[in-house]
């Protein structure tokens, strides 16, 4: 994004010095609380900070540090028990804490785009993509009937959605997480709007197509002069993107300035503390190397026979649990003639004790992996077997008692968490299924399995919403564990966690592999993490592996050109952890 000409020096003042442009969005002094069963909380406290024109400002923080609730503050979409105190939000001289809900109304969407971080809650799942884009062009007449139409599929392409006509006709459950995000962000700037607040725009997206979105939404700020209030848990991200960056703590701006003060020469103990828990592509690997097997890259994995030791890693004693022979996923999409080949001969292995990942961009086919090592579908042609049996012939005896052994563990906890259960109920459930222990037994496996998530038996009588976003895939992962599981599939499980709990969930699963001899197959889009943990990765190009090998090898020399682009892409691949 285009970087201010106007230096800020770090502080928190929000107003304008004596013969510079009045701000574009100038908050000041806001304070921001909830009433709670507990009492009221102050999410926000006492926040000040302004955007220029053209300008990026990043806000960075852990979980339930008040970024979002400063965000959902300046659109006026706090939640029914949130109210601002105190403070002012003014957006071009419009003082947005004193107008009704009629005038904000027309206010957001067209001088405010919003693009929020969960897409599946926030798009509506019985109308086609193309003509929720569609009515957000309407309803602030920029555009009406076959005008409205092109501009819905422009957007689309824009936002880096191949074959964007046929798939403006299909509905959000047709589409990947990170495709359903650049929906959001397709809508966000429909109507090119003055100020574009993106919550965690990116955290569901790829590399690859992060930046190409990113690129995107510098391209508008610059042709509409618009400016964009980037949230975000990734420090590398808001460096790269941000002309300042604001650092949020229980509520409060600990520090703020240009992006490169900040991340370089942090003043504050909290900005040093996030800069050393984000992972670098420089960052020192925290899986164990003993007994680890000696493998050498698959940098063509066509020229090489798909059972070579070389080509699995093999280790000395490792026992393959699962195995992916030669599999192939279609799909039917609606507006196309041709299937969707999702999964195209895919070879691969995952052995007791080892983790093996797998990358690629959103559509690469690693989810639906993960979905045919989970028999949450069968493959159409090749073989998915576990202990040398064809998953595909399990009847439901057996297939529940493939269940025991493999379990899941999905990227958003809150729509894996049934809201209606406490945390003990949650934890207990597979035991409940599977008609293990009585009551008491079931009890006091619950308070066992969150001491091993490092989670206080106290948060046993809470239920999901009352929990941040670690705190719940700290129950979902010690729900995968109650029933003493071999493998553990982990489909983007730590995307959506700032750093600091991301790095403490990262070390648990470490801790709980060292302890319990557990395999991992993990799916995920951020090559740093995958580098820290993986024994072993593939990379995962339209449905094919075009690399597998040892991460530090592939990624520090990647051979296959997309492997390249995925490693170009990654924010701060270099930078060296303090």
């Amino acid at each position: 994004m285009s970087r201010s000409t106007t230096a800020h020096a770090s502080g928190s003042s929000a107003g304008s010095p004596a013969g510079t442009p009045a701000p574009l969005l100038a908050v000041r002094d806001l304070t921001v609380s909830f009433t709670t069963p507990r009492g009221p909380v102050r999410a926000v406290k006492g926040v000040s900070l302004r955007l220029d024109r053209g300008e990026t400002v990043a806000v960075v923080g852990e979980s339930g540090s008040g970024k979002s609730t400063l965000a959902s503050s300046i659109n006026r979409l706090l939640a029914r028990n949130g109210h601002i105190e105190s403070g002012s939000i003014r957006l071009d001289g419009t003082e947005l804490t004193e107008l009704g809900e009629k005038a904000m109304t027309g206010i957001r969407g067209s001088r405010i785009g919003t693009v929020p971080q969960d897409p599946m809650t926030n798009l509506n799942p019985v109308m086609r993509v193309g003509a929720q884009i569609v009515e957000a062009l309407e309803v602030h007449g920029r555009a009406t009937g076959r005008a409205a139409d092109d501009q819905a599929v422009d957007l689309l392409r824009r936002a880096g959605i191949e074959d964007a006509g046929a798939r403006a006709q299909q509905y959000p459950h047709e589409f990947s997480g990170g495709m359903r995000q650049r929906v959001l962000i397709a809508m966000a700037l429909a109507c090119r709007p003055q100020l574009l607040v993106a919550d965690e725009p990116t955290s569901a997206l790829d590399v690859t197509v992060q930046r190409l979105v990113l690129d995107q939404m510098a391209e508008l700020a610059a042709e509409v002069g618009s400016a964009v209030l980037l949230i975000t848990h990734d420090l590398a991200l808001a460096a790269e993107r941000a002309d300042r960056v604001v650092v949020m703590y229980r509520g409060e701006v600990v520090e703020q300035g240009p992006s490169a003060q900040v991340i370089d020469a942090p003043r504050h103990e909290y900005t040093r503390a996030l800069l050393a828990a984000a992972p670098s592509l420089a960052t020192p690997k925290i899986t164990r190397t003993d007994d680890a097997p000696e493998i050498d890259s698959q940098r063509d994995v066509a020229t090489r026979p798909a059972t070579s030791d070389a080509v699995t890693g093999a280790g000395p004693g490792r026992e393959v649990l699962l195995s992916l022979r030669g599999v192939e996923r279609r799909y039917r999409l609606r507006g196309r003639r041709e299937p969707l080949v999702a999964v195209d001969g895919v070879d691969l292995e995952v052995r007791r004790g080892r983790t093996v990942a797998i990358v690629g961009e959103s559509g690469s086919g690693k989810s639906t992996a993960a979905r045919l090592a989970l028999r949450l579908e069968t493959p159409d042609a090749g073989v998915a077997s576990y202990r040398g049996v064809d998953l595909s012939t399990l009847g439901r005896k057996e297939l529940k008692g493939f269940r025991r052994q493999v379990q899941p563990v999905f990227q958003n906890p809150y729509a894996s968490l049934d809201p209606r259960w406490p945390v003990a109920d949650v934890v207990a459930e597979p035991l409940r299924v599977h008609r293990i222990g009585d009551r008491r037994s079931r009890t006091e496996a619950v308070h066992d399995l969150l001491d091993k998530v490092a989670l206080p038996r106290s948060i046993a009588d809470r239920y999901p919403h009352e929990l941040s976003g670690g705190q719940r895939q700290r129950v979902a992962i010690a729900r995968a564990l109650a029933l003493d599981p071999e493998l553990v599939v982990m489909d983007e499980a730590v995307s959506a966690l700032d750093v600091l709990v991301q790095e403490q969930v990262l070390e648990l699963m470490v801790q709980l592999q060292r302890d319990l001899d557990l395999a991992y197959l993990f799916i995920s889009h951020d090559l740093a993490v995958v580098r820290l943990v993986a024994h072993e990765v593939y990379v995962m190009q339209r449905g094919r592996v075009v690399e597998h090998g040892d991460p530090v090898s592939i990624f520090d020399h990647p051979e296959q050109e997309y492997t390249q682009r995925l490693v170009a892409a990654v924010p701060g691949r270099r930078r060296v952890p303090r």
